[in-house]
C-alpha cells in the first residue's frame, strides 16, 4: 500500500498546538480525511481521525459523551468516573475512526505526512502563496456557478424573478392561519396547560 497523494491545510495561528489538517490518499483509491498534525511536548506528531466516545444515560437511555456531567436529554447527573483510562492513566475519551494496525505502517504514514507538512510550511513563506484546498473546501454550497453538483440549477433572468415571487407567495400562504386554527386558539392564552 502506497501513499499516492497528501494534501495539507495549514491552520492560521502558529501558537496553537493544531498545526494542520491533512487528507491522505492510498493507492489512488482510498482517502482518509481529518488527519491532524499536532505540536506535542516531544515535537510534531500525527493524530488519526477520531470521534468522541459516548455512553447511555441510565435514566432515559440518551447518548452522552463521556466528558458530560449531566444528560443532555433529561438532565440527570452522570457518573464522572465512567470513562476508562489508558496505560498512562489518562482518560480515554476518543477512539480512532481509521488507523494503522502496526508501528511500521504508522511510522511510514507519519513520515510522509510530516514531510508534506514541512513542504507546505516552506511554500507558505513564498510570495503569492495559495493555501492547499482540501476536498471539503472545494464544495461551494451557494447557488450559481460552482455550486455543489447535487444542487438544483438556478433559473436565469425573468424566470428567476418568477420563481422568487412564487416562493414568496407560498410562504405567505403557509404563515396565514386558517379559520379552523383561529377557532381552536380562541379562549386559550399563551402557556395555558403547561403546568
Amino acid at each position: 500500500m502506497q501513499v499516492t497523494e497528501v494534501r495539507v491545510k495549514l491552520m492560521g495561528r502558529q501558537s496553537e498546538r493544531l498545526k494542520a489538517f491533512c487528507s491522505v490518499t492510498f493507492d489512488g483509491e482510498f482517502v482518509v480525511r481529518d488527519v491532524k498534525v499536532i505540536e506535542g511536548t516531544n515535537g510534531l506528531f500525527v493524530a488519526m481521525p477520531s470521534r468522541q466516545l459516548s455512553d447511555r444515560c441510565p435514566m432515559c437511555r440518551n447518548k452522552n459523551t463521556l466528558r458530560a456531567r449531566f444528560c443532555s436529554e433529561c438532565g440527570a447527573r452522570l457518573d464522572e468516573s465512567r470513562a476508562t483510562r489508558n496505560e498512562q492513566g489518562r482518560l480515554k475519551l476518543h477512539v480512532d475512526i481509521a488507523h494503522p494496525i502496526n508501528a511500521a505502517c504508522r511510522e511510514a504514514i507519519e513520515k510522509v505526512l510530516l514531510e508534506a507538512y514541512q513542504q507546505e510550511v516552506e511554500r507558505s513563506d513564498e510570495p503569492g502563496y495559495e493555501p492547499e484546498k482540501l476536498d471539503l473546501d472545494e464544495v461551494d454550497y451557494s447557488a450559481g456557478a460552482g455550486a455543489h453538483p447535487s444542487a438544483p440549477a438556478e433559473p436565469a433572468g425573468q424566470e428567476k424573478s418568477e420563481v422568487a415571487e412564487q416562493a414568496k407567495e407560498e410562504s405567505v400562504k403557509e404563515e396565514a392561519p386558517t379559520d379552523e386554527a383561529t377557532k381552536e386558539d380562541e379562549g386559550h392564552s399563551f402557556g395555558q396547560g403547561i403546568l
